[in-house]
């Protein structure tokens, strides 16, 4: 959820919790109940989502993981490749016509 979800979420709490002390009004000890039980419900639902949104953070982070090691692997691959090629290229020159190194 974005800021502006999550400030109106607490919008909609204030204004339904102030409706209803308005059209609704109770004893104190109802009021304070009422009141308690919206705050738990805004906590709880806080819960839930910051929970929701670890979850994502992590399989997030995960998928930045495999993407960094494929990335990895390939450009091993790449360099080993070059190394090959190179050494391909420079091993034919390297060798006598009798097969001595003469390096």
């Amino acid at each position: 959820m974005n800021k502006d979800g999550l400030g109106n979420f607490f919008l909609g709490l204030g204004l339904g919790v102030g409706l209803g002390l308005l059209f609704a009004p109770k004893s104190g000890e109802e009021t304070r109940d009422l009141l308690l039980d919206k705050a738990g419900e805004g906590k709880d639902f806080l819960k839930k989502r910051a929970t929701e949104l670890s979850e994502q953070a992590a399989g997030i982070a995960d998928k930045g993981r495999e993407v960094l090691n494929r990335q990895r692997d390939t450009l091993a691959d790449a360099l080993e490749a070059g190394k090959q090629a190179y050494r391909d290229k420079v091993e034919p020159h390297s060798h006598h016509a009798n097969g001595q190194s003469i390096i």
